[in-house]
């Protein structure tokens, strides 16, 4: 039976193609909310492979695991796959499979025990910029405001998320820029963008020589911005996030030669000034309906056999 073999040649082809074709195309930033989308179906995709492969070359190696995989499925479907003319190979892409899986779950851990680390640092630096005064309870508020030289906004998220600003970026927006600041960080919070950004850190750190979970993580960083400027654009105007984005970043070199992780400041920047024409709604239904469509293939391939001997 063939079915594993197939089902980890479209993952390694979908892993192959789809950054490159991703990177050809210019709708993404046109259409981020769509992109990043995309992007999670292809990584589904490719993930739902390596299990479905994983489970039936387990249920072929070892009896223990036929059971528990096939159910009460009828016998004549368990006949369909074959399982009983796989050879030793069967039970080493099962352990190989395993291996990665667990591996997933040790970097996915450790990125999470990371971010929160990250957050106990940065919740202990704002307490000492900004202590309690004697007396003073916590009041949960979600704007804070520091004392700083430099013009920086950040969403610090915890139990009781929080905006936090600098004086400086405050003396530097003006009139609805703040306002669109907010709400870009607003934009942040709701779509729950920091979930997508754990899972593409943790695939990256956990499979570097993988192309599509390093393309998946540097685009989900630049998406997400896309995003959330065409969230407080729609409220605002993309003229007013534009020049918030300007206020904020212009004494930090951006704006000239600059390195390329650096350069999004100012491509956002364009892009926010010099929108490009948006898709239909039909269209944007078209190509939601496509992309769902890709973790699907896995699971009709796995499924093809015992459909046909029902048949």
């Amino acid at each position: 039976m063939m079915v594993p073999l197939a089902l980890m040649m479209l993952g390694v082809l979908a892993a192959a193609m789809a950054p490159r074709l991703m990177a050809r195309s210019d709708w993404p930033d046109r259409e981020p909310v769509l992109a990043l989308w995309v992007w999670q179906c292809v990584v589904a995709g490719v993930l739902l492979c390596c299990l479905l492969a994983m489970s039936l070359s387990a249920a072929a190696a070892w009896e223990g695991v036929r059971s528990p995989v096939f159910g009460f499925a009828p016998r004549v479907v368990v006949e369909a796959y074959a399982l009983q003319a796989h050879g030793p190979w069967a039970g080493a892409l099962a352990l190989l499979l395993a291996g990665g899986a667990a591996w997933t779950a040790v970097a996915l851990t450790r990125e999470v025990r990371a971010v929160r680390s990250r957050r106990r640092q940065r919740r202990a630096e704002l307490l000492r910029r900004s202590p309690l005064l004697p007396g003073e309870e916590p009041s949960g508020e979600r704007l804070v405001v520091l004392e700083g030289d430099r013009p920086e906004a950040w969403w610090l998220s915890h139990a009781s998320p929080q905006l936090v600003i600098t004086t400086s970026a405050l003396r530097r927006l003006k009139g609805h820029q703040l306002d669109a600041l907010i709400a870009h960080e607003q934009g942040h919070a709701r779509a729950r963008h920091d979930l997508l950004l754990y899972c593409a850190s943790a695939l990256a750190a956990g499979f570097p020589q993988v192309p599509v979970f390093a393309a998946f993580r540097d685009q989900v960083h630049r998406l997400v911005e896309l995003a959330a400027d065409d969230v407080a654009s729609r409220r605002f105007g993309r003229r007013t996030i534009a020049l918030a984005l300007v206020e904020l970043n212009e004494d930090r070199g951006v704006f000239g030669p600059c390195p390329a992780q650096l350069a999004q400041v100012p491509q956002r920047v364009d892009r926010l000034l010099a929108p490009a024409p948006r898709f239909t709604p039909g269209r944007r239904l078209r190509m939601t309906a496509v992309a769902a469509l890709v973790p699907a293939v896995p699971l009709l391939v796995t499924f093809m056999p015992g459909l046909s001997a029902l048949t």
